[in-house]
């Protein structure tokens, strides 16, 4: 009797114990309810992201500094949801880019003044078009063609119309002047794209390339190239197509041969083209550097614009 009165003591103190503990604190919630069903459910808790998910939003940050949290998460979770088995969301990311603004600024920083490696002459070729307005308010396009190497502008001439037998017949004569390259690099309009043109490279061994759309730093040099041609065609009146054309004749020669260009430590295209160094004295070097001095006095307005 007496022991089973001090079992029942026991358990008394006991539930009285675990009452007081649930009226002093509650327990921690385990289970949330659920948006969809409105039933508890438990949150997940996810293993921390590895390195390397940072490193790729703070690069994507850097190189759309413009595009929100959502377009990167989009962008990543395009590349890696199946490649690696790896997506972020945007809350992910909006922390991660609030944590890491230094970082994203510093890399941005890095990848504007970051040097190319050097590649040889006539492996890419960039191609794009640009559209220049006269007096008269009518657009004309102009084919553009750079070497990635030289940077030299091998093609700035206009076209009668934007088609690909007439992009096609300008190519090949600049193919005959300086040789073929072995990829050709352009973005995703609609004639570069085209089966004729396409055909037509693949006949002659030409790779071509494409940019990814909205990605024009991926064909950043020819973009390059027809910025300084904008510059350089501001002082010049273009009243019809014969003006635009000498206005162009003009630009070029002045862009491969007198217009030194800051990727290339000071020298021009057309130098780096024929491999001629101006800082290392040599006979072939100082009859260059003498006739760059000779051009230049011709046209003293070029000091506006500087070396680039």
């Amino acid at each position: 009797m007496l022991l089973h009165g001090l079992r029942w003591f026991v358990r008394w103190c006991a539930e009285l114990w675990h009452w007081l503990r649930r009226w002093i604190g509650p327990p921690s919630r385990i289970f949330w309810p659920s948006p969809r069903i409105g039933g508890p459910t438990r949150r997940p808790h996810a293993p921390p992201k590895p390195r390397w998910v940072r490193d790729e939003l703070i690069r994507l940050k850097a190189l759309m500094p413009e595009a929100g949290c959502r377009l990167i998460a989009h962008h990543f979770n395009r590349r890696f949801a199946v490649r690696r088995q790896m997506t972020v969301g945007k809350t992910y990311v909006a922390d991660t880019m609030r944590r890491q603004q230094y970082t994203i600024l510093y890399l941005r920083r890095k990848l504007k003044h970051r040097v190319p490696r050097p590649v040889p002459r006539n492996l890419i070729w960039g191609m794009d078009l640009l559209t220049k307005t006269d007096a008269a308010g009518r657009r004309h396009v102009v084919l553009a063609i750079v070497d990635h190497a030289s940077r030299a502008g091998l093609c700035v001439e206009r076209l009668i119309d934007k088609s690909s037998l007439t992009i096609w017949r300008h190519f090949s004569t600049v193919c005959r002047h300086y040789g073929c390259p072995r990829f050709l690099r352009t973005d995703n309009e609609a004639v570069f794209t085209s089966r004729p043109l396409r055909l037509a490279l693949w006949c002659v061994g030409i790779r071509l390339q494409h940019s990814d759309p909205g990605c024009p730093w991926q064909n950043g040099r020819v973009e390059r190239l027809i910025g300084t041609l904008k510059r350089l065609l501001v002082p010049h009146v273009i009243d019809d197509a014969t003006s635009l054309d000498r206005a162009l004749m003009h630009t070029r020669a002045v862009y491969n041969h007198l217009r030194p260009h800051q990727h290339l430590q000071g020298r021009t295209p057309a130098e780096v083209w024929a491999g001629v160094d101006v800082f290392i004295p040599s006979r072939k070097s100082r009859r260059w550097l003498r006739r760059w001095e000779r051009q230049w006095e011709q046209f003293p307005e070029l000091s506006i614009h500087g070396p680039g």
